[in-house]
């Protein structure tokens, strides 16, 4: 009988200490998580509260908590925050981008249009036309806008001013292949080929 006595003694847990002191309970399924991730509802706070900043416009307040937040946020909320953080660059580039001609800044619209930012694109190409409204290369932007995005009664407007103010802009759409779902319209055939 001694020897049964010495092998329970080993196993049983000393008084006033539990077996379990210190880790998180289990169960069958696993580890229960903590009724609260102080850290987890942290992160949602400073996230909430850079999307705030962004409503109100603040992005330069916005785009360093978004950083921070990158690197320690879980993975459901990078894909969120790497957007909300291209779009605080975007505001940013908008904002100090300064052009010495008006041919710089359409060469800057002509890339946001390139890079998908179409309202950007179309801000910029309307403010050279604000500023001259003579200015060919910015309607011809325009009318490449309007193809893009398949607005085509404005399409034709646009190109039709852009090749009343200059010729050469017809010769030029004959050959782009941005308006290549203008092509089956008759009335940009006729545009571009009057002569036909």
């Amino acid at each position: 009988m001694p020897a049964a006595k010495s092998a329970t003694s080993k196993t049983s847990a000393k008084p006033g200490k539990t077996a379990t002191a210190g880790k998180p309970s289990r169960t069958i399924a696993g580890t229960v998580a903590p009724p609260q991730d102080e850290l987890r509802q942290e992160i949602l706070r400073q996230y909430e509260e850079a999307v705030r900043a962004m409503q109100q416009g603040n992005y330069a307040a916005a785009h360093p908590s978004l950083e921070k937040l990158l690197a320690i946020a879980p993975s459901e909320f990078i894909d969120r925050i790497r957007m909300y953080l291209a779009a605080c660059v975007a505001q940013a580039n908008r904002k100090t981008t300064s052009f010495s001609s008006a041919e710089e800044k359409y060469d800057y619209a002509i890339s946001l249009l390139n890079d998908g930012q179409f309202e950007d694109a179309r801000d910029h190409l309307n403010e050279i036309l604000d500023g001259n409204s003579e200015a060919d290369y910015a309607f011809y932007g325009l009318a490449v806008l309007a193809s893009v995005t398949g607005d085509s009664h404005n399409c034709l407007e646009k190109l039709t001013e852009a090749i009343r103010l200059n010729s050469q802009n017809r010769i030029l759409a004959r050959s782009d292949s941005d308006f290549q779902d203008m092509a089956d319209d008759p009335r940009f055939t006729e545009l571009l080929y009057p002569e036909a």
